[in-house]
């Protein structure tokens, strides 16, 4: 029997650790880690870019909640990664990036291979949690037993798996395994200490964030017993949909934070207090926390703002021990009365444009119940962020905050829609970043996914527009030409439809794509208005 090479224990490390599917481009460097998927019963899916096979490994993790893994070749596939390498990490998404390397001997050389770098594995540094080079074949299982470790301990980010064309080939070898980090563990004396103050505070105030995001019955429980109204960021927004406590609006707009400055406690569950979410508008601070109370499953993170009480543990066994250790009898301090006029006082101060953007994504999420919507940076997007309340938690994602990276909403569409194939799936993407990722619509259809790809067509970059012409600088480069749309989408052989911006309209022919159960192009064209929002 032959003894299996390095390529295929890769594989079998991987399945053994769970891994379902991996998104990757094929290569001559690459080619042993590709020996072991046949048989393996791991799912490929390829991309048109190795940067679609990191946004949709992003996707694919955020809706599983499993790490996304990619394959990707020596050095420019690599390099394209980095950008969602970088997305992953500013949103706390698990990621294995597993890449080739030139052969161990010419490593650091300058002798000119094919896809040099002059060091690799430290650009990966740069970026990764963890950055594993495997030199020899006994090195495997630790080094996927050290890329592995973010994903069950802290705060989860990418990772990355380096092996060098002249390893990959060769015998698997029997290599030390390295124990995974534990969780910490709760201290019950900060929690003691935090319900204690939570009891006396007489307005208490919730801030949820993308790590409360599966946390959504011992979130309510926790704030229906404190009276809290819940400001949730982007990340948490489908948490509570619809309840009287629920704020799903920025932290960023001055009515939010008015109710957070007026509360005498505040408790901040899995949120990184980052200025994306709280200072969008580049003001220089943030709303004033009186009594933080702070729950992150990461210390450091813990670290980096002054906070009354540290608690250091994931957001869902925070609450649970909270609500334990409460008072039985819950608190009355009109939370849902703050907490409505504070929605009604954020929706106003969005402003018509916004409003009118946001009134079209009530109109999809009610047309197509339930579904995951997944954006890119453009205008309905940066509304939607400012105020919406979607009816799925972890349904509402996107990449406008944090690393912000374009390009993003189209391949985290299709990697969201391979997590979960009951759902449907509705991106959201601006014509400008749209031709960032326009090909790997091809990649729904190989798959033939039920994804709404929703394109805001304004023809050009108006964000960018706008932030020129308010510093008097010349509007230069924020007018590319978009292509027609309705012709590519008869290139890919999926069905088109153009429709204005009507929100019932729009919800109308989403509802319709939706329901074919294959890709399809709504576009939403705006009329008599300047360059596009992203």
């Amino acid at each position: 029997m032959t003894k299996a090479t390095v390529g295929e224990a890769l594989v079998a490390g991987l399945k053994a650790r769970g891994v379902t599917c991996v998104f990757g481009i094929p290569g001559v460097h690459t080619v042993e880690l590709y020996r072991g998927l046949t048989g393996s019963g791991i799912r490929h899916v390829t991309p048109r870019h190795e940067q679609g096979a990191g946004f949709m490994a992003d996707g694919y993790a955020r809706v599983s909640g499993q790490p996304g893994v990619a394959f990707v070749i020596t050095g420019p596939g690599l390099t394209n990664t980095l950008t969602p390498m970088a997305q992953a990490r500013a949103d706390s998404v698990p990621m294995l990036v597993v890449s080739g390397v030139n052969a161990s001997g010419t490593l650091g050389q300058g002798h000119g291979h094919l896809h040099e770098l002059p060091d690799q594995h430290a650009l990966a540094k740069t970026v990764a949690l963890a950055s594993e080079h495997v030199a020899r074949p006994e090195d495997l299982e630790s080094a996927l037993d050290r890329a592995f470790a973010p994903f069950s301990a802290g705060r989860p980010g990418p990772a990355h798996i380096q092996i060098p064309l002249d390893v990959a080939g060769t015998a698997a070898q029997a290599g030390q395994r390295v124990r995974a980090a534990a969780q910490p563990q709760l201290d019950p004396g900060e929690i003691s200490e935090a319900a204690t103050r939570l009891s006396a505070a007489a307005k208490v105030v919730i801030l949820a964030g993308g790590g409360a995001k599966r946390s959504g019955a011992n979130l309510q429980a926790l704030a229906e017993h404190l009276d809290a109204p819940v400001v949730q960021t982007v990340n948490a927004r489908g948490l509570m949909h619809g309840h009287p406590l629920a704020v799903p609006a920025s932290p960023s707009l001055q009515a939010v934070r008015a109710l957070i400055e007026d509360a005498d406690c505040v408790l901040a569950l899995g949120t990184e207090l980052g200025p994306t979410d709280y200072d969008m508008y580049a003001t220089g601070g943030m709303a004033r926390m009186a009594g933080l109370i702070r729950v992150d499953i990461c210390a450091d993170q813990l670290a980096r703002h002054a906070t009354e009480i540290a608690i250091t543990a994931c957001a869902d066994e925070a609450a649970t021990a909270l609500l334990d250790t409460l008072p039985a009898l819950p608190k009355q301090s009109q939370g849902a009365v703050r907490a409505a006029h504070t929605r009604t006082a954020a929706l106003e101060e969005i402003g018509p444009e916004y409003r009118a953007q946001v009134e079209m994504l009530n109109a999809m999420r009610n047309a197509v119940p339930g579904a995951l919507m997944v954006g890119d940076s453009t205008q309905p997007v940066y509304a939607g962020n400012l105020y919406y309340d979607h009816d799925r938690p972890g349904g509402w994602f996107n990449a406008a905050t944090g690393y912000g990276a374009l390009g993003y909403g189209i391949p985290a569409a299709i990697g969201a829609s391979i997590a979960d194939p009951s759902a449907q799936v509705i991106c959201i993407a601006g014509d400008g970043g749209a031709q960032f990722s326009l090909p790997e619509i091809m990649a729904a259809v190989d798959e033939k996914l039920p994804i709404t790809f929703v394109l805001w067509n304004n023809r050009g970059y108006g964000e960018i527009a706008t932030s020129m012409d308010a510093v008097n600088v010349p509007v230069i480069g924020c007018d590319p030409t978009p292509p027609e749309f309705g012709p590519a989408a008869a290139s890919f052989g999926i069905p088109y439809t153009r429709v204005p911006m009507e929100p019932q309209t729009v919800a109308g022919a989403v509802r319709e794509a939706s329901s074919r159960g294959t890709p399809s192009i709504v576009e939403i064209e705006i009329t008599g208005s300047g360059p596009d929002q992203e």
